[in-house]
C-alpha cells in the first residue's frame, strides 16, 4: 500500500480557510482564490488533494460546489472530497465531476446501509467514511453533535458495509499545530482491514512519517501547511527518499 500525503482545501464562503478545532470564526487562514491554493499546492509537486466544504459540512448545503467543479476540472490530481454529503445523488454528482473519492460523514452514520448502495454503485474504492472523534466518541453534523459510540467499532460496523476506506481526524488536536496523538489512529488501523487516512494535528514531517509508520494509508495536513510550520515540498521529498 503507497502512502498518500495529502494537503487540505477548505472550503468557507468561497474562500480557503483553516478552522482550529473545526469552529467557525476561529478562521487561521482565509484566503480568497482557493483554485490558485490547489494549484500551488500541485507546484510543490503534490499529487493528492483534501478537499471539505465547510459551508457544506455546517449548513448541509453544497454552496462551493463551483469551486470544487474548478479545481477537479484544471488540474490533474487525485481528490478526495467531503462537507456536507447528505444524499445518494450528492455522491454521483460529485463523483461525476471527476473526483475519485467522496467522504461521507453524516449521512453515513445516519443510514449505514447507504455505504453498502453507494460502494454497489460506485465501486467501493471511491467511497470513503469519515470518523471525526472529539474526547473518544465520534461527532456528527460538522463536528457540532456527538455520539456515545468509538470510532473502532463504527470502523468495522462501515468496513463490513463497504466502505473502501476511513478518514479519521482526530478534533483535540486539529488546528492546534502542536502535533499528532498517534494512540487513536493506531487503535482503528489495528481494528480494519481497508486503509485509513489519518488528519488532526499534522505539523511536522515527523509526524507524517509516524502516521505512516503506524500503517496508515496517508495523512492529511492543513493548518500547518499554511502557516508555513510544514514544507508541503521537503515533505513529498522526505517521503520519496
Amino acid at each position: 500500500m503507497t502512502f498518500a500525503f495529502f494537503p487540505a482545501v477548505d472550503l468557507r464562503g468561497g474562500k480557503c480557510v483553516q478552522l482550529v478545532g473545526g469552529v467557525p470564526g476561529t478562521e487561521v487562514v482565509a484566503l480568497d482564490n482557493p483554485l490558485a491554493q490547489a494549484e500551488h499546492w500541485v507546484a510543490e509537486g503534490s499529487d493528492h488533494l483534501h478537499i471539505i466544504d465547510l459551508d457544506g459540512a455546517i449548513l448541509g448545503k453544497r454552496i462551493n460546489a463551483p469551486i470544487l467543479s474548478q479545481i477537479v476540472k484544471k488540474l490533474d490530481l487525485f481528490t478526495q472530497v467531503g462537507g456536507g454529503i447528505r444524499t445518494e445523488e450528492d455522491v454521483a454528482s460529485i463523483l461525476d465531476l471527476g473526483v475519485d473519492r467522496a467522504i461521507l460523514g453524516t449521512a453515513a452514520l445516519k443510514d449505514p446501509d447507504m455505504v453498502t448502495r453507494l460502494a454497489d454503485r460506485h465501486g467501493k474504492e471511491r467511497i470513503m467514511v469519515a470518523l471525526d472523534v472529539k474526547k473518544g466518541n465520534v461527532t456528527t453534523e460538522g463536528w457540532q453533535r456527538t455520539l456515545s459510540k468509538k470510532a473502532v467499532e463504527l470502523g468495522r460496523l462501515f468496513e463490513e458495509k463497504g466502505a473502501g476506506s476511513i478518514l479519521f481526524t482526530n478534533i483535540d488536536v486539529e488546528g492546534q499545530q502542536q502535533g499528532i496523538d498517534l494512540q487513536p489512529t493506531r487503535d482503528l488501523v489495528a481494528a480494519v482491514r481497508i486503509p485509513v487516512v489519518a488528519a488532526g494535528g499534522v505539523t511536522s514531517i515527523e509526524d507524517v512519517f509516524a502516521l505512516r509508520d503506524a500503517g496508515t494509508a496517508g495523512a492529511v495536513a492543513g493548518t500547518a501547511i499554511y502557516t508555513g510550520k510544514l514544507s508541503v515540498r521537503r515533505t513529498l521529498e522526505a517521503l520519496r527518499q
